[in-house]
């Protein structure tokens, strides 16, 4: 098992694990999700009222923490993908750049260069 980027992982075409993410971020970003998380709470909350047996605020408890750790590997694969949409997205524009500017040597144009450092890449 590697640990890699979440986008560098499987390809050009993205695995079981980035189609699943992608649609549970979807999905949690539906006004569905919300309705369930606030039932989850109210549950939560209900069930500290009502002062109910212990396993049941036990289950409050521990499926509102579940539910956490999921959205939170959720937000960070869909914070990498992003990122490295991004990435890709400013190297393009710098790759275009200096290859329209790829006669005018100047300062500018070796800091673009360095920053985006092209040798490495080829």
């Amino acid at each position: 098992m590697t640990f890699k980027n979440p986008v560098h992982r499987g390809g050009a075409h993205r695995g079981r694990f980035e189609q699943f993410a992608e649609y549970a971020s979807n999905f949690t970003s539906s006004p569905l999700f919300f309705l369930f998380c606030l039932l989850l709470v109210g549950f939560f909350l209900g069930a500290h009222v009502a002062h109910l047996d212990l396993e049941l605020l036990l289950l409050a408890g521990e499926s509102m923490t579940a539910v956490t750790l999921l959205l939170l590997a959720l937000l960070k694969n869909a914070e990498m993908r992003a990122e490295h949409a991004i990435q890709r997205k400013l190297d393009a524009i710098a790759a275009a750049l200096l290859e329209a500017h790829k006669d005018e040597r100047s300062r500018a144009f070796d800091d673009l260069r360095n920053a985006i450092r092209m040798e490495e890449e080829t």
